[in-house]
């Protein structure tokens, strides 16, 4: 049964503190894909390390830095002069945000990155998320605008209607 009433919403202190701990938490998360990484191909089998192995740990640095950055500039609180909490950011735990996608993209790098230490081949996954951004484009841009109708064939409807209506007023009088 949904519940009734207004859809209750967060204060700035509970976007606040929900924004720290979800930074929190992906920060661990990248930092636990990133040893796991190391420790893996790095370390244990630093003789096979080749250039893609560098190569993809620096593309997923950049993604991580880009991802995580963007989520915590969006979650930037804002205090006065004495100290109070004025604004809390954006809530990153917002359905349909932008940090949940954000948030997707630092998941798939992690889980990918990780699977990688047993073959990489498993880079390819990453695919997944320009996949995702070009069905979310055409989705929410394209795809409407593509298949709207054009202003004028709404007149030309308009006006055959307005002449059908016009007739059957004329055959009641």
């Amino acid at each position: 049964m949904a519940p009734k009433g207004k859809v209750a919403t967060k204060g700035k202190k509970q976007i606040y503190e929900d924004n720290a701990a979800t930074l929190k938490f992906y920060t661990r998360v990248i930092l636990g894909a990133n040893a796991i990484f190391a420790a893996v191909n790095l370390l244990l089998f630093s003789s096979s390390a080749s250039f893609w192995t560098w190569a993809l740990l620096v593309f997923a640095l950049m993604v991580y830095g880009a991802s995580y950055q963007s989520m915590s500039a969006m979650a930037k609180p804002t205090f006065s002069e004495d100290g109070t909490l004025l604004d809390g950011g954006i809530d990153l735990n917002m359905e349909q945000g932008m940090a949940e996608h954000l948030k997707d993209v630092i998941l798939l790098t992690a889980i990918v990155q990780v699977l990688s230490t047993i073959s990489m081949y498993f880079w390819y996954l990453w695919l997944l998320a320009p996949g995702r951004a070009l069905y979310l484009l055409w989705v929410n841009f394209l795809g409407p605008w593509f298949s709207a109708e054009s202003p004028a064939a709404n007149e030309e409807v308009n006006e055959k209607k307005q002449r059908r209506q016009e007739r059957r007023q004329m055959k009641r009088f």
